[in-house]
């Protein structure tokens, strides 16, 4: 607003004080009833409901899993599992399945198949140790095909990458950085939920070297290996109990149960520690470009 005063033009600002909004006072009188609710802590009532969920949630496990091994288990195995083991065995020799397994785990990747089964396979028949070098010695042919497949759409492969920035972002850490730093950002990468298949292809366009993204996706793909195995021994000897029509002792499926959960979890708590490590990596990079 302007007025004119001794033939100046004087401007007068009006500044509005607004009263509290209806919303941010029934906000404050929420805090005061549920504060008076749950004893004024603010978290106590929350946590009491997450444990009492956390129960609910434990007892239903619980139950599918009695339902599974009582009756869904013994189904799967007698109709399905058994038949497919007793096929192998009476069809294939032990060497003819080792060069199976192995083949399977080397060139399925390379068309984007999955070769975890595979994996179980090798558990079934070989158990951890041979199991494991039969499985670690078909990843490194399965992981070193597509890198150099993808050499070869070098500049195909980096366009895609720059069409979509945001998510090619923490792939692109795995090619920053000395060779520890590759090796790191590659291990963290395989661990993570990030689809190992495509990333095979995609990591000769990060720069990535050769010897850094081998050694890292090996050590990376070791948590991996060892669920898949423990999967393969566990159906293994649930498969020949129902076969033998005999019931596990106690012992027996402890240490089956135990040894399982153990290798999941482990396999759980390292995919989220990689995913927070790729996070704060990403981070770092992002700071040292601002500054």
């Amino acid at each position: 607003m302007t007025y004119k005063e001794n033939s100046d033009v004087v401007t007068l600002i009006k500044i509005a004080i607004e009263e509290p909004r209806d919303d941010y006072v029934a906000l404050t009188e929420t805090e005061e009833l549920g504060g008076g609710c749950c004893g004024g802590g603010g978290g106590g009532c929350g946590g009491f409901w997450w444990w009492i969920k956390l129960v609910v949630v434990i007892i239903f496990v619980g139950f599918c899993g009695v339902c599974f091994f009582l009756w869904i288990g013994p189904f799967l195995m007698n109709k399905g599992i058994i038949p497919v083991l007793n096929w192998e065995t009476e069809t294939f020799s032990k060497p003819l399945l080792t060069v199976l397994v192995f083949g399977s785990v080397a060139l399925f990747p390379t068309v984007f198949i999955p070769s975890t089964p595979s994996m179980w396979v090798a558990g079934m028949s070989f158990g951890y140790g041979f199991g494991f070098l039969l499985i670690i010695g078909g990843v490194t042919i399965g992981a070193s095909l597509p890198y150099f497949i993808g050499s070869l759409f070098y500049h195909k492969i980096q366009g895609w990458l720059e069409r979509y920035p945001k998510k090619a972002s923490f792939l692109k850490l795995a090619g920053e950085g000395n060779w520890f730093n590759q090796f790191r950002a590659v291990a963290l990468l395989r661990i993570s939920p990030f689809p190992y298949m495509v990333y095979n292809y995609i990591a000769v366009a990060t720069d990535v070297k050769f010897g850094p993204y081998l050694l890292g996706t090996l050590l990376g793909m070791v948590p991996e290996i060892f669920v898949a195995i423990c999967t393969g021994i566990m159906i293994r000897t649930l498969a020949d109990a129902s076969d033998d029509q005999q019931t596990l002792s106690v012992p027996q499926i402890i240490c089956t149960v135990f040894g399982f959960v153990l290798t999941v979890v482990t396999t759980v708590v390292v995919t989220v520690y990689s995913k927070r490590r790729l996070s704060d990596l990403q981070k770092d990079e992002e700071q040292l470009l601002l500054q």
